[in-house]
This record gives C-alpha cells, sequence and structure tokens, in this order.
C-alpha cells in the first residue's frame, strides 16, 4: 500500500503545486511501521522529504511492542478512527490548520490470493483546512 500512497502523495503535489511543508500533518491510513518507513523513503527518492510532519494511523493507534500487531494497524478504520477522535480536535482548537489525510488500502478478493495474485493497494487523498 505504501506505493499507492506515495503515488497519491505525489499526483496530490503535483496537481496543487504544494510541497509537504505546507502541511501541518500529513497521515496515513494504515501502513504500519514497515510501510510508514517505506513511504518515507520511497518520497525522499522522488524528492520529497516528509519526515517532519508525517504520521500513519496504525502506528499511531497500535503499540507493537504491547500488542501483536506485527507492523501496524490494519482495516480502513485507522484513518477514520484517529481522525475523528485526535486530528478533528486538533483542527478544532486550531493547533492544527492544514492536513493532508491519504487512506490507504488492499483491493483484496477470495480469488485473488488462491491464484497466486498481487494484491493491489489503493490510496485517497483529503485536504483539509481551517
Amino acid at each position: 500500500m505504501a506505493p499507492a500512497a506515495l503515488d497519491t502523495l505525489i499526483t496530490h503535489f503535483r496537481d496543487t503545486g504544494r510541497k509537504p511543508s505546507y502541511y501541518d500533518a500529513i497521515i496515513t491510513g494504515d501502513l504500519g511501521y514497515i510501510g510508514k518507513a517505506i513511504l518515507t523513503e520511497l518520497s525522499e527518492t522522488k524528492g520529497y522529504n516528509i519526515k517532519s510532519n508525517y504520521e500513519d494511523c496504525g502506528v499511531l493507534i497500535f503499540d507493537k511492542e504491547k500488542q501483536d500487531t506485527h507492523s501496524g494497524g490494519s482495516g480502513c478504520a485507522c484513518i477514520g478512527t484517529t481522525f475523528s477522535g485526535y486530528f478533528f480536535k486538533q483542527l478544532k482548537e486550531k493547533k492544527l490548520n492544514r492536513i493532508l489525510l491519504i487512506a490507504t488500502g488492499a483491493l483484496m478478493n477470495s480469488m485473488s490470493s488462491q491464484q497466486g495474485e498481487t494484491i493491489p493497494g489503493i490510496a485517497h487523498a483529503i485536504a483539509i483546512e481551517n
């Protein structure tokens, strides 16, 4: 899913002319610890440094040391939960003014994995500003 998030992120920046620093926070849905590291590294190879304002909801929600989550969170609920609970409050209190949410997921069906096919990733971005 990290490559899908990267494609969406870069497309957004190119379409809007914005840079990562435009946002107070860039948040992905559920890449987890491994996916977060991959996205950070891949974005840097494309000329976008997101280290200072990027976070992943799976990393925020789950503690990989105390919970058996392996890489991080899973499911589309990660971004909805953290946005509606934490980030929306930050926006209302004007602690954050511009955020870019990138919901990530996998397009899975029962036949793909049985046939040994890859599972395509998908990502959608929503920019929210005060």
